[in-house]
C-alpha cells in the first residue's frame, strides 16, 4: 500500500513544492486549497475547500477517506497573512487569519487523527520564524504562528500514545507569493519588491531568501518515519541563519 499525504494550501508556494517532492518520492498526494492549482502539481486528488469555514471539515475528510483510506502524513501549510499593525487590524481580519492559520490546523489534526496510520504516521505544521522573533506590521500573523507552535507541542504529547509524531517547520523568508505580498506593506522603505527582496536576502547570513523546495525537503524529513522516527514536538527552523544573528549586531 502506497504512503498517502494530505497537504493543505497546496496550490502554490511551499504547498506546491511539497506536493511535487512527495509525489517524486512515490507518495499518494491529496491536496486542499481554496484556489485551483496551476501548473503541473501531481495530485492523486484535489479538494477545493475554504479551511476558514469550520462547516467544511466533515465532508472534506469524508473525501480524503474515499481518496486514500488512510494517511501516513498530514502537512498543515495553508495560511493567510495580514500586514498591519495591531491598532490597524480589524476584528474581521484577525478572525479570518486565526480561523485559517490556527483553527484550521486544530481541526485538520482532529479530523485526520482516525485516518492517520498508527503507529508511524506524522503531522508537520508549517509555522514561521515570526513565532520566535517578528517585525513591524505583522502582528496577527505572528500571533497565529505562535499559536501553531504551542498547538504542535501539545498535540505531540497527545498523539504520542498512538505512535503519531507531530512536528513543525519555521520557515524564514521564502520566495513565495506571500513574501511578495508582505514586501508591499507600507512601512518597508525601498524602491519596489525586487529591491526589497534583494535587501532581505543580503540581510540573511546565507545571503539570499529561501526557496519553497528547500522547505519541502525539511517537511519530507519530518514526515518520513524512516528518516525521523524519534523526533516529535519539535520545530526545525529553516531561515538561512536569520534568527542566529543578534538584532543589535
Amino acid at each position: 500500500m502506497s504512503r498517502a499525504v494530505l497537504i493543505t494550501g497546496v496550490a502554490g508556494g511551499i504547498g506546491a513544492a511539497t506536493a511535487k517532492l512527495f509525489a517524486r518520492e512515490r507518495w499518494q498526494v491529496i491536496g486542499i486549497d481554496c484556489c485551483a492549482p496551476t501548473g503541473d502539481i501531481p495530485l492523486a486528488r484535489f479538494i477545493h475547500a475554504d479551511l476558514g469555514d469550520p462547516a467544511v471539515f466533515e465532508q472534506l475528510f469524508a473525501e480524503v477517506k474515499e481518496a486514500a483510506g488512510h494517511l501516513d502524513a498530514l502537512v498543515n501549510n495553508a495560511a493567510v497573512q495580514v500586514c498591519k499593525r495591531l491598532i490597524e487590524t480589524t476584528l474581521d481580519e484577525w478572525d479570518t487569519l486565526m480561523n485559517v492559520n490556527l483553527r484550521a490546523t486544530f481541526l485538520t489534526m482532529k479530523h485526520a487523527h482516525p485516518l492517520l496510520r498508527q503507529p508511524g504516521a506524522a503531522v508537520v505544521n508549517i509555522g514561521s520564524v515570526h513565532a520566535l522573533a517578528t517585525s513591524m506590521s505583522i502582528t496577527a500573523y505572528a500571533a497565529s504562528k505562535g499559536g501553531v507552535a504551542a498547538l504542535t507541542r501539545a498535540a505531540a504529547l497527545e498523539f504520542a500514545a498512538s505512535g503519531i509524531r507531530v512536528n513543525g517547520i519555521n520557515p524564514g523568508a521564502v520566495d513565495t507569493p506571500m513574501l511578495e505580498s508582505g514586501l508591499r506593506r507600507g512601512d518597508l522603505v525601498g524602491s519596489g519588491t525586487a529591491e526589497l527582496r534583494r535587501r532581505l536576502g543580503n540581510a540573511t547570513p546565507l545571503g539570499r531568501v529561501g526557496l519553497p523546495e528547500e522547505i519541502a525537503k525539511a517537511v519530507l524529513f519530518l514526515a518520513d518515519a524512516e528518516m525521523s522516527p524519534f523526533i516529535t514536538g519539535q520545530f526545525i527552523t529553516v531561515d538561512g541563519g536569520a534568527l542566529a544573528r543578534l538584532s543589535t549586531e
